[in-house]
């Protein structure tokens, strides 16, 4: 009977590190079925004695409450968001083994839970020359070929407005004093004596003394003066509102992006497309690994197994 074993014992039992290549990041990730719809999260990956990657445990809570099951990882189709199973209806997950964490998940299930993913008539390939056993289902490639779909990313800008309080106005009024000169036309009286010499002269009538008796004329002159007083005139009106005004302004900032990082081992050929705008380089010189998670968590579980023997110690 062939041994699964999960990945985080792996993590646990030989304090392997797997966190810093992102290793086992789709654990926890989003599980979806056919049609896309979410059926839950991937909880585990289940390894066999030579540390290849077998199986995710999907948690499938959204159509059967507490219900986990084992799914090939051939099956699988990793993307950003979360691990798609194209083909995986809710019938066929009603019809799986129940699976439960630190339980050995047999041949026999194993068999059974592919025949209900696969058909009743399912037959597995002839196993290896060597082997004690007349089939083995893990030659199946289109159930446990780890999914090889590079992802490469890219940044770009997204700007988000928002309102804020550039400065205020206030408007009042004050008084401007200036000095502001009228022309008025003023009348008045002024007295105008005239004298006339009497040619013919003649005597006065009477005893008359000169001096004994005083006569004066009096006269009342009048004349116009300026009464000045100030009245308020509307000159102006001045409405006060506000309107939107719209500038055109340019912002920068560095961005990233993911090149394909093509590394060629001895003497092979690449071609394709995809190798447009590539860097091709050696693993020595770069130190890079562009292989996708779910192949860096399969040689993370490998390097995990005791090279004396070829099994997983399980202390």
């Amino acid at each position: 009977m062939t041994k699964l074993t999960p990945m985080s014992d792996l993590v646990r039992d030989r304090n392997y590190d797997m966190s810093g290549d992102n290793h086992t990041d789709f654990v926890g990730m989003n599980a979806y079925g056919n049609g896309n719809e979410k059926i839950g999260t991937i909880r585990e990956a289940l390894t066999d004695d030579g540390g290849k990657l077998r199986y995710l445990v999907v948690e499938v809570g959204s159509w059967f409450t507490s219900k986990e099951v084992v799914v090939p990882v051939g099956l699988a189709r990793l993307e950003s968001d979360g691990v798609f199973f194209d083909s995986l209806s809710k019938e066929q997950v009603k019809n799986m083994n129940e699976y439960h964490v630190g339980q050995d998940y047999t041949d026999e299930q194993q068999v059974s839970d592919i025949r209900t993913l696969k058909g009743t008539d399912y037959v597995a390939p002839v196993a290896a020359a060597g082997t004690v056993m007349a089939a083995d289902h893990f030659q199946d490639e289109t159930l446990f070929k780890t999914p090889t779909k590079l992802q490469l990313l890219e940044e770009r800008l997204s700007v988000n407005k928002e309102k804020y309080q550039a400065g205020s106005v206030q408007v009042g009024k004050k008084v401007e004093t200036r000095t502001e000169n009228v022309n008025v036309t003023l009348q008045h009286d002024e007295v105008v004596i005239e004298r006339r010499p009497v040619t013919d002269a003649r005597p006065v009538e009477g005893n008359v003394t000169l001096g004994a008796a005083s006569q004066s004329i009096k006269v009342d002159l009048e004349a116009e003066r300026a009464s000045v007083q100030k009245q308020a005139f509307v000159t102006e009106e001045v409405e006060v509102g506000k309107r939107t005004e719209t500038e055109q302004k340019t912002f920068s900032e560095s961005v990233g992006r993911e090149v394909l990082d093509v590394t060629r081992t001895g003497d092979v050929q690449v071609s394709g497309d995809a190798l447009t705008g590539s860097t091709a380089t050696g693993n020595a010189a770069t130190g890079k690994d562009d292989r996708n998670l779910l192949e860096r968590g399969v040689d993370a579980a490998k390097n995990a197994v005791d090279p004396l023997d070829g099994k997983i110690d399980r202390r």
